[in-house]
């Protein structure tokens, strides 16, 4: 979600600030993303069966021959797997796993309002850069938790905000800026969008420098868009430096039955390292962008802190505004967000073996 607007200015539960494999292998979801369990590889020795020849007596010693052949196969294998005195095997590397670093599972009772320790309320009417035109509010009719989901209220009612801008429909976002931000990792949320023409809900990222840069010179990745007239169709993208806009670098996505988006959650991600942006909707890689993608002129963005933005917009230049056939309220879920760092493999060089 584009904007040209500067914007203005974690408590995590310990027991989630780091999670196994294991642990989030039981995910309250079947498309959550689990941590790659390292690989267990199986080694063991070959069977030799009927290696000699069968003697005429089945109670025949072994022949000199034979006994010769197992002895330098014996005495091989043991010095295959002794290394010398004082020299140690090659490292041994365990697997990349991921950490755990944020997250609000959006939990608390029902009807009450977003963790303030966590996110930032944004208010306004003025359009957003983007011509919208709902009036972002702060109020629980917009924002609140129900059933373990966040839950972001689009509604069709006059209202007039401290600033004496008045607009015809009423919605809240939120970000974590001067709460949370993170360069790198895998940032991903679980989220129901809403059906209805006009209606743009989203989840994306800019850079923490915005106030100092502005936009597009912090970067943005939107990890997740959707418009109304375009219902089983979500998109991935990057602006920065010289690609906004109609030049803006964009992906989209369809569920392979074609079946709206809005009908159920689905898990929307970006893994984010120096090298590339890959898209993610549930278990589906569908896009990764590169510095490849720059063109002369163009400015990769993205080796910054970002913070996180959720909204539900209504209306403006892209989804065109709401019509007959747009019932309110309209609903934006989210289940979930998480955001997970990568750790570094640890190097574990075996322990030397000495031989007398």
């Amino acid at each position: 979600m584009e904007s040209l607007v500067s914007q203005n200015s974690k408590t995590c539960h310990p027991e989630r600030s780091v999670v196994s494999a294991a642990s989030h292998a039981q995910s309250k979801d079947p498309y959550s993303f689990s941590p790659m369990l390292p690989h267990q590889g199986v080694f063991s020795t070959p069977q030799i069966t009927n290696c000699s020849r069968r003697s005429a007596s089945p109670s025949a010693p072994l022949t000199t021959e034979l006994r010769f052949s197992f002895f330098i196969i014996l005495t091989f294998l043991a010095l295959a797997a002794i290394p010398c005195a004082g020299q140690a095997g090659g490292p041994v590397a365990s697997d990349a796993t991921w950490q755990l670093t944020w997250v609000d599972e959006f939990d608390g009772p029902n009807g009450s309002t977003i963790d303030r320790s966590k996110w930032v309320i944004e208010t306004g009417g003025d359009g957003w850069g983007n011509h919208e035109l709902e009036y972002y509010t702060d109020r629980i009719e917009n924002a609140q938790i129900r059933n373990g989901n966040l839950v972001i209220r689009a509604l069709a009612e006059k209202y007039t905000g401290p600033d004496h801008v008045t607009r015809n429909y009423t919605s809240a976002r939120m970000k974590t800026l001067g709460k949370f931000t993170q360069t790198y990792g895998r940032f991903e949320a679980r989220i129901k969008v809403p059906a209805g023409q006009g209606m743009w809900p989203a989840f994306w990222m800019m850079g923490d420098d915005i106030d100092k840069v502005g936009w597009p010179a912090c970067g943005e990745i939107d990890i997740m868009e959707n418009i109304g007239k375009e219902p089983g169709i979500v998109h991935g993208s990057i602006h920065g430096p010289g690609y906004v806009g109609g030049d803006g670098i964009e992906a989209p996505y369809s569920l392979p039955d074609k079946k709206p988006f809005s009908d159920d959650f689905h898990v929307y991600a970006v893994e984010w390292s120096p090298e590339a942006i890959s898209f993610y909707v549930d278990k589906d890689l569908y896009v990764t962008r590169t510095h490849a993608d720059m063109k002369p002129g163009w400015i990769w963005a993205f080796d910054k802190p970002f913070f996180i933005i959720l909204n539900l917009a209504v209306g403006g230049d892209w989804p065109d505004s709401p019509d007959a056939t747009t019932v309110f309220p309209r609903e934006m879920l989210v289940d979930y967000v998480r955001v997970y760092q990568k750790v570094v493999p640890q190097v574990v060089p075996p322990k030397e073996t000495s031989h007398q």
